[in-house]
């Protein structure tokens, strides 16, 4: 339950900040163009909190944080006066109605810029790009344990995520890429890995792994990277201490502990351990008496209450001015990467599964928040270049839609007839509404076991 209340409000922390930026990029420009704002509202449904300004707009969050609008003075909705007619969204000329409608997904590509620029200042902790033993198409493409990857494709790949960033989308186009690495000798090597062999009938993740490229995991040290409150440990050992010892047999490492603990009897009672540690530089001897546990329903085991240090060896990291041109660059790549997944999608290249909904995101938005501020600042990016891109899509009801209407008016000269205007607006109810029921369906599938 805590997993879903905890996704549940990341959730809710990254559509806010999102839908927030977009919607008030529309604002903004509306208000600069001289249009009356009636109300901007974060969310659908039922007001759990607004207010209005001595400008007269209403500002609201809804019940329901799946969305949000700004509402202008606007002759097709109601009567408009004399008086406040100049200030209609209607009765601006199409050029300011473009640019109100466009500045929504402009300013999710801001925002992008804005996140990933913080998250290259504060860095981004991930895995240096090199393989254990390949396997399947890459071992026989020629890779060996120990490759280091440098680029795929000719895009730079300097953690473990970029890399798999750069494979995803020729791996679904079943394209042979040349790959740059640095062999375990040291030389700098071009590799070809043959992924036009790949089975067609392969979805994503089962493709992937056939590929067999195999990411070298770091063993972490024996040194303690967290103490679990009430544990065995609190108040004997710190954070930082590295275990050289117990019962007079070195620990080589942290994947060495639950073995040297299986050694004592679990139906017997506790055994009181003697740790030699190392702490800022002095070694020192202390007693502890580990916990019995029943991890998920496994067999009891003996537990010290301590936590692995972090093992990401890769920190994705630039100076405060070198981060905003970088920033710049690894927003075009996800609005590139979105693009050509969302085509893939249109031809049938990539599974219609990719498509995700708010459980999906939710889900996400946790798993990130869980590995540090980088990473959820890395998640949001992504999101709000995502809905800069669909809001993007010519469909009705969407900015893209009243972007296609407006343009086509400005070329004609003339605005489109009541009649188109209303069977666009029920065609994209239509597919919008197809898209969420094919997202949410997604969803549902994933939770299933």
């Amino acid at each position: 339950m805590s997993e879903i209340l905890s996704s549940a409000f990341w959730l809710a922390v990254a559509l806010g900040v999102l839908i927030t930026f977009h919607e008030f990029g529309h604002y903004w420009v509306a208000r600069r163009c001289g249009v009356k704002v009636l109300r901007f509202s974060v969310g659908f449904g039922r007001a759990i909190w607004s207010r209005v300004d001595r400008n007269g707009v209403e500002w609201r969050i809804g019940l329901i944080p799946l969305g949000g609008y700004v509402s202008m003075l606007d002759e097709r909705e109601g009567e408009v006066s004399d008086a406040d007619r100049p200030r209609a969204f209607t009765a601006k000329p199409v050029g300011q109605r473009i640019a109100i409608v466009a500045a929504g997904p402009l300013a999710n590509v801001v925002l992008a810029i804005g996140l990933l620029y913080l998250m290259f200042v504060i860095g981004k902790p991930d895995y240096v790009p090199v393989l254990a033993e390949p396997q399947g198409i890459a071992a026989a493409s020629g890779f060996r344990a120990g490759d280091r990857l440098l680029s795929v494709d000719g895009r730079d790949t300097p953690t473990w995520t970029e890399s798999t960033n750069a494979l995803l989308g020729p791996m679904m186009d079943r394209r042979d890429i040349a790959i740059v690495v640095t062999d375990a000798e040291g030389d700098r090597v071009e590799r070809e890995l043959r992924m036009a062999t790949l089975d067609p009938a392969l979805d994503e993740p089962a493709a992937f792994r056939a590929l067999g490229l195999v990411p070298r995991r770091p063993v972490p040290p024996a040194v303690i990277g967290g103490i679990a409150a009430g544990g065995p440990a609190e108040g004997v050992l710190a954070v930082g201490d590295r275990i050289l010892a117990i019962d007079g047999e070195p620990v080589a490492d942290f994947g060495a502990l639950p073995a040297r603990l299986a050694r004592y009897p679990i139906d017997g009672p506790a055994p009181t351990l003697r740790l030699r540690i190392e702490r800022d530089g002095a070694t020192l001897e202390r007693e502890l008496v580990p916990q019995k546990a029943t991890p998920d329903g496994q067999p009891a085991v003996w537990r010290l209450g301590v936590a692995a240090p972090d093992p990401r060896d890769a920190l994705l990291r630039h100076g405060p001015l070198e981060a905003l041109p970088e920033a710049v660059k690894a927003t075009g790549q996800l609005a590139s990467d979105t693009v050509g997944m969302l085509w893939r999608m249109v031809t049938g290249a990539a599974s219609l599964q990719n498509l995700s909904g708010p459980i999906t995101i939710a889900q996400v938005a946790n798993t990130t928040a869980a590995r540090g501020a980088a990473w959820f600042l890395y998640f949001l990016a992504m999101l709000s270049v995502s809905i800069a891109i669909l809001n993007l899509l010519p469909i009705p009801v969407l900015d893209g839609g009243h972007l296609l209407v407006y343009l086509i008016e400005l070329v004609q000269g003339r605005p489109l007839g009541d009649r188109v205007l209303v069977a666009g607006q029920y065609l994209g109810l239509v597919l919008l509404a197809s898209l969420m029921g094919l997202a949410l369906f997604n969803d549902v599938l994933r939770l299933v076991p």
